[in-house]
């Protein structure tokens, strides 16, 4: 019999610029739930203690905060990206209009 075992994609996110690059398209799909598991692995592959610790939460405040069913305040993820050495930033989306769109100033 073959034994496996559980995929997890924090196995496979050990540099900082695979963490960040991961982040970083979990934010552009817009997607809430995305950024907030995205959020979840890279805390898990740093290590959830020594995240919660920076982000001045408690372990298992953190697990609940970025876990299925968490719904994180803003500070809190905002919390959560210094502590894992991340900063967000904007910057303007490519979009195609067609010709019936209109330009808003």
């Amino acid at each position: 019999m073959t034994k496996t075992t559980r995929f997890d994609a924090a196995d496979y996110l050990d540099t900082q610029e695979r963490q960040s690059a991961y982040i970083a398209q979990a934010l552009e799909t817009g997607d809430a739930d995305f950024v907030r598991d995205a959020l979840g692995v890279v805390a898990r592959a740093r290590g959830m203690g020594e995240i919660a610790k920076k982000a001045g939460l408690n372990r298992e405040s953190l697990y609940k905060a970025l876990g299925e069913t968490g719904n994180p305040e803003f500070g809190t993820v905002m919390r959560i990206v210094g502590a894992l050495g991340l900063t967000l930033s904007a910057h303007p989306t490519t979009i195609v209009r067609t010709s019936k769109q209109r330009s808003v100033a």
